[in-house]
């Protein structure tokens, strides 16, 4: 049995990723959540990872501490995580290895946060290029491949690198085209998602990460 160390699932949009995977493709797994602190808190975290962030694997004595490195590990166990189809593999993991590294713009303007809904003060040119390279991806891969998911049928890890992103999309009122905007939405309507977000909102604020989600936006609705 593999155990999963997470972060707050209302803002670490890094634990999101192999949570949801893992959830979509029935692979078992203990879920271990260990709750940002004021401050820092790198030392709790290095009890469980050797970064002092989340997420990490660990496999018995094996510690996986990447969620790209997470992806990879668990494919050697379940083919499902990527694409059967060559090609379609090929662009699975180029999209999910420039989610991993890119969009900084994105990341920094509009945190993830589960809880409320932002409306951002305005739309700098970095953040409309990530946004756009986004719906890029999205319509290529569902064209490409035939949807519903981007590389094809079946949810494979390229859409769980993505998911967080569905969440900024809901929350900072995110305007895509039709094809992204449907994509959006099928991976908000996952059960797991809702089970996330659900969790999410039990949670205690945050005031660290509150404070950051609202430094590019005003409060428009809180769902607690």
């Amino acid at each position: 049995m593999f155990d999963l160390y997470i972060a707050n699932k209302n803002y670490s949009s890094w634990s999101l990723r192999p949570w949801i995977l893992m959830q979509q493709l029935g692979i078992p797994f203990v879920e271990h959540l260990v709750s940002f602190s004021a401050g820092s808190n790198w030392h709790d975290f290095r009890r469980f990872s050797p970064t002092g962030k989340v997420p990490c694997l660990h496999d018995g004595d094996v510690n996986i501490w990447d969620s790209l490195g997470i992806a990879e590990f668990l494919a050697e166990h379940y083919p499902a995580v990527w694409p059967a189809e060559a090609a379609a593999r090929a662009w699975a993991r180029c999209a999910s290895a420039e989610m991993h590294s890119g969009f900084g713009a994105l990341r920094e303007q509009c945190s993830m946060n589960c809880a409320v809904e932002i409306r951002l003060h305005a739309m700098p040119a970095e953040l409309q290029k990530d946004i756009a390279r986004i719906e890029e991806l999205w319509c290529e891969g569902i064209e490409k491949f035939g949807g519903p998911f981007l590389a094809g049928a079946p949810f494979t890890a390229v859409d769980a690198f993505f998911c967080p992103v569905a969440f900024r999309v809901q929350t900072y009122g995110i305007k895509l085209n039709d094809t992204a905007a449907t994509y959006a939405q099928r991976l908000l309507n996952l059960p797991a998602m809702q089970q996330w977000q659900a969790a999410a909102l039990l949670e205690p604020l945050e005031a660290e990460h509150e404070n950051g989600c609202l430094r590019y936006g005003t409060l428009v609705a809180s769902k607690r």
